[in-house]
């Protein structure tokens, strides 16, 4: 990576950008459509924001711009959302698909994604969706102490942000499945705290070429300083299935990386402890218990009832306090992967594909938490 790649500190600090990944599916069925490059064909003109292809032609990546707040960014992904769905398809705001099987979904017609094919192989076969939070750095060693300092929080949001119960038409016992499947794919877990920056940028050059990949934006770790969109980066969250759940997550990694730029650095767990933590997180979401510093296992509602009292004054400088509290809302819901079981009436996974469709532009209630 080239010192000139790096622009942390070139826009406004703290902002906020969130991606969003969603399934295309059929509009009355749920089942999946490879109509990805149709969709972009026939959008018009956006006000902000944009939509892009994705690693399989049966998804759509949903991108905000630079947004001031959690309200603002929310809006403009359900913006978003409206965009496409006015194509005529529908969308599917889910970590895994719940029913589709290898060989429905076809890889997107793309250089880098032709690449990522090959070596992936079968590995990358089934889709899987995320959301992706990026909060805006003033300069390279604030991004370095928020990733060090986020890196703890990390199992909590995963087990708040787990919505992929079923794949295959199976309930897969986990809560979030995508994360079963990302576990086969390299780069893709959390890498280690870092001393600083150039500490940083020499591990992510070594890494970039014993991997033979162009650069860092092919590390799919789940939580990584940007210095190309001077960020840091949150990768590891399901894409959720309502905007109110989208909010409270962004709005808690909005507060915690506000919060992790102030305080005093802190020990982050051992990546084996973090590892064992991601996996606990995605096997029983909300209903987890999750180890805190002293590697004590403690429920979810615990660790976030203290997380939600120790960013509360940020997030109300933030303006995202109400977004914030949205996450006892969340947690009440079981997440994601409780409202899925919940539709799952009688075992029918039939019933799951008609919610997730149903939600996918958004309820009233949805879009008047989001605000």
């Amino acid at each position: 990576m080239d010192d000139d790649e790096s622009h942390f500190g070139e826009g406004e600090p703290f902002t906020l950008g969130l991606e969003e990944e969603l399934f295309v599916v059929d509009a009355d069925s749920g089942r999946l459509r490879n109509a990805g490059p149709d969709v972009l064909e026939q959008l018009g003109e956006l006000e902000r924001g944009e939509v892009k292809n994705e690693l399989h032609r049966s998804q759509v990546e949903l991108i905000t711009g630079v947004c001031a707040t959690v309200g603002e960014a929310v809006a403009e992904l359900m913006q978003l959302r409206r965009a496409v769905l006015a194509t005529g398809v529908g969308l599917l705001a889910s970590g895994t698909h719940p029913t589709a099987v290898e060989g429905d979904s076809i890889f997107s017609d793309n250089e880098r994604y032709e690449r990522i094919r090959g070596w992936l192989g079968d590995a990358g076969a089934t889709p899987v969706c995320a959301l992706h939070i990026h909060v805006g750095m003033p300069d390279a060693a604030t991004a370095i102490r928020v990733f060090n300092g986020l890196r703890r929080h990390l199992p909590l949001l995963e087990a708040l942000g787990a919505n992929s119960p079923f794949r295959h038409s199976r309930d897969t016992g986990l809560a979030s499945a995508r994360e079963l499947t990302l576990r086969a794919w390299p780069r893709a877990g959390a890498p280690r705290a870092m001393a600083d920056f150039d500490d940083f940028r020499r591990s992510t050059a070594r890494l970039t070429h014993v991997a033979e990949v162009p650069d860092y934006t092919f590390h799919w770790w789940k939580l990584r300083p940007h210095p190309r969109l001077g960020t840091v980066e949150i990768r590891a969250l399901d894409t959720q299935l309502t905007a109110r759940h989208t909010a409270a997550l962004a709005a808690a990694v909005h507060a915690l990386a506000r919060h992790e730029a102030r305080a005093e650095p802190v020990e982050g767990p051992p990546p084996e402890i973090l590892e064992e933590a991601s996996f606990r997180a995605a096997r029983e979401g909300v209903n987890a218990t999750l180890p805190d510093g002293e590697d004590c296992l403690r429920p979810v509602g615990e660790l976030l009832a203290e997380t939600v009292a120790l960013v509360r004054e940020t997030a109300v400088e933030l303006g995202c306090e109400g977004q914030l509290d949205g996450l006892a809302g969340l947690l009440a819901d079981g997440g994601g992967a409780g409202l899925q079981r919940a539709a799952c009436a009688d075992a029918d996974v039939e019933a799951v594909l008609k919610t997730l469709v149903d939600r996918a532009g958004g309820t009233t209630r949805d879009r008047a938490a989001a605000s």
